[in-house]
């Protein structure tokens, strides 16, 4: 593509594109394409000037070739763009805006008194009848503020003002609405589905692990326990209990049979279903997504009910103090001095975008946060229960040794426990499938249905028998496998510094999976840093024996640990705290930690961890660092912080207001206008950030 460079510095380029006219889409497609160059930091297009400011590191090479072989029609093919990026959003409130206020002073200039007069009128019927409805319902709500503070005017004939009234309030409405909307799309774009590959069943039976962008409309997906369900899609087969609050905001999993619609981004609780896919790249999530945020009550913290309670209280008092003005003063301006201002709609606009922005901040930082709910319950919390593995431990573990019982070869064992766990993704699973891959052992999926039991293992049949993988506790106590004569000694000679997974094929011990599951090089800092931010009470709790729970214990520095626990154990402890008064938090990563995500105030899982723990939880982190969660801490605390001080602002300003419009200082126009424009004020500072954009763990 032809473009030239206006403008130079050290790691910036202003460049403008020599194509005519540009459109939105043309902008995303550019924005995204260069986003994606190695080497860029940040990527600003403006379609109205078919200019691009590209930001780069080290990279100016790279940057040019990026541009000169841009094209729009392979940008589109490459399918980088999201569904709904938000400048069009924008691009429609700025026009609305112009509009607006160029339609209101052209009015006021060229049209005679009689002519605005008449418009006056006509525009006072939309708030005079939303006053009445309020009336009507027994609600003293802003609505009838505005609609008194028009009809004054009209009483009065005063139309110039009463157009100005209206021209504020729908300034106010206008902004507002755009504030709200672009906090929404802004978090909506950010929560993605996290989903790279599934499970495809060809026309022969047989099962591939696909790139979900290579799955098209028409395909068989399998999805099995624990797994989220990729794309929409129809159900052909099987019969599976889906976790779909995520989308509909049902408490209790629905049962999927064949002829049911399953949705993209919901989980299979348990059971198995092929699905039809019939649209792909889980066309329309965006709009449900949406549709979630603005409806789950989950979005409602404390504070933001507290803030809104108080909102509605207010009115009351507002067309009471414009009582007595008038009785007092009998001075009309005055008392409309007093209607023009309230203190409801900064206080129910503020904090919710104070809420909503924190969630997109979040985001940013690799953590996907359900509602303010839940970020004030981490800005509260004073006990933290971590699982082990996945958590505590790396999140890829790896297999240190493979131990054959029975004459059997190792390769061959590996083999099968790898065709058997990578149906149900968890830290030690991965690990026997990567190991698998990395020995180069490709399979065939030769095995039938797989059936996975929660906290225990995975059973199936193979070539006519029955085989099992997972803890010593399902294997020997719960199946009653045994060990092969003779072996008994090597059996005993395991090493206690492994995880280990048994396999067991007829009831006899086949292999023992034993599993590096080394501990984070940053969880000990993090605990400590954890214990500084205030959290009284760490807590470990873990399936592993007591020998390695005690050792991860001491090395991490955790308050309290418990080895050999069963997923209700965990969700018992849980509730046992709570019922003492503590706020608790619940760090895991597998299908056996969703009753315990689930039980505490807020549930936070690891974004590599099963997808059916990722959709119980409350809070999403990414495994790479710790340390996100002592930044969720700060953060949330940070949110707390900016809330209260919305809320003593919001008061005091407002109140000055009236004051001075009383006083007869300011008219009542300015005093609208100065309201309006200070609830756009905090409502953009609420939108910025709450932590500076990078946190040293040296400060945590």
């Amino acid at each position: 593509m032809k473009c030239r460079i206006l403008h130079e510095t050290k790691g910036r380029l202003r460049v403008h594109l020599c194509i005519g006219r540009m459109t939105l889409r043309q902008a995303d497609l550019l924005e995204y394409s260069m986003r994606a160059v190695d080497g860029v930091a940040s990527v600003k297009v403006y379609d109205r000037t078919q200019d691009a400011v590209i930001e780069y590191c080290e990279a100016r090479s790279a940057v040019l070739a990026a541009l000169s072989s841009f094209s729009f029609a392979a940008a589109e093919e490459a399918g980088l763009v999201p569904e709904h990026t938000g400048r069009a959003l924008n691009r429609e409130f700025e026009d609305k805006l112009v509009w607006k206020t160029a339609l209101h002073y052209a009015c006021k200039l060229f049209l005679p008194a009689y002519v605005r007069a008449g418009i006056a009128i006509v525009r006072s019927v939309r708030y005079l009848k939303a006053g009445l409805s309020a009336l009507l319902h027994g609600k003293l709500s802003v609505s009838v503020l505005d609609a008194t503070a028009v009809t004054v005017s009209l009483v009065r004939r005063d139309f110039d003002t009463a157009g100005s009234v209206m021209f504020m309030l729908g300034l106010g409405e206008l902004l507002e609405d755009w504030t709200h909307k672009k906090s929404i799309a802004d978090l909506a774009g950010a929560m993605a589905l996290n989903v790279d590959r599934a499970w495809v069943r060809d026309a022969d039976g047989q099962e591939l692990l696909v790139s979900v962008k290579d799955i098209h409309a028409g395909d068989c997906v399998v999805v099995r326990t624990g797994n989220m369900i990729p794309l929409d899609g129809r159900v052909t087969g099987g019969e599976a209990m889906v976790n779909q609050s995520s989308m509909t905001g049902e408490s209790l999993p629905v049962r999927k049979t064949p002829g049911s619609y399953a949705y993209a981004g919901t989980v299979v609780e348990e059971g198995e279903c092929l699905i039809t896919v019939e649209k792909t790249m889980g066309g329309g999530r965006y709009d449900r997504i949406v549709r979630m945020i603005e409806e789950s009550e989950k979005l409602k913290s404390t504070a933001e009910d507290r803030a809104s309670r108080l909102a509605d209280r207010l009115v009351p008092y507002t067309l009471g103090g414009t009582a007595l003005v008038w009785l007092f003063t009998r001075n009309i301006t005055k008392t409309l001095a007093v209607l023009m201002v309230d203190f409801s709609c900064a206080l129910k606009l503020a904090m919710p975008i104070a809420v909503l922005s924190a969630m997109r901040e979040s985001n940013a930082r690799h953590m996907s946060v359900k509602g303010g709910r839940f970020l004030e319950a981490v800005a509260k919390a004073d006990t933290i229960v971590f699982d082990k593995t996945g958590t505590l431990t790396y999140a890829q573990p790896r297999v240190a040794e493979v131990v054959t019982f029975g004459g059997r070869r190792e390769d061959d064992m590996l083999r099968l426990a790898a065709c058997l766990e990578e149906h149900y993704p968890h830290s030690l699973a991965n690990a026997v499938v990567e190991e698998a891959r990395v020995r180069g052992l490709n399979h065939e999926e030769y095995h039938s249905s797989v059936e996975y039991v929660v906290a225990h293992g995975i059973s199936s049949t193979v070539e006519g028998k029955k085989v099992i993988i997972g803890s010593y506790h399902f294997v020997f106590e719960d199946e009653g496998c045994r060990v092969p004569e003779g072996d008994e000694a090597k059996f005993d000679g395991l090493s206690d510094a492994y995880s280990h997974l048994y396999l067991a094929i007829s009831g006899e011990l086949a292999a023992v999976v034993c599993i590096s599951d080394p501990l984070r090089a940053e969880a000990a800092d993090a605990v400590r840093a954890l214990h500084e931010q205030g959290i009284a009470h760490i807590v470990m709790m873990t399936g592993d024996n007591e020998k390695t729970a005690a050792a991860v214990a001491r090395a991490v520095g955790v308050d309290e640990y418990h080895a050999g626990v069963l997923p209700e154990d965990k969700a018992a402890y849980i509730r046992a705290r709570r019922a003492e008064g503590h706020t608790v938090i619940m760090i895991g990563d597998g299908v056996n930690d969703t009753p315990a995500l689930s039980e505490a105030d807020a549930g936070i899982a690891i974004n590599t961890g099963a997808a059916i723990a990722r959709e119980i939880a409350d809070i999403t982190i990414s495994s790479q660092d710790l340390f996100e969660l002592v930044t969720l801490r700060r953060l949330s605390e940070a949110l707390m912080g900016r809330i209260d001080r919305n809320y003593r602002f919001i008061v005091s300003f407002n109140l000055m207001l009236i004051i001075l419009g009383v006083t007869g200082v300011i008219q009542p126009t300015l005093s609208a206008l100065l309201h309006n424009m200070s609830t756009l004020g905090i409502s953009l500072r609420s939108m910025t950030n709450l932590l500076p954009e990078k946190t040293e763990q040296s400060n945590a």
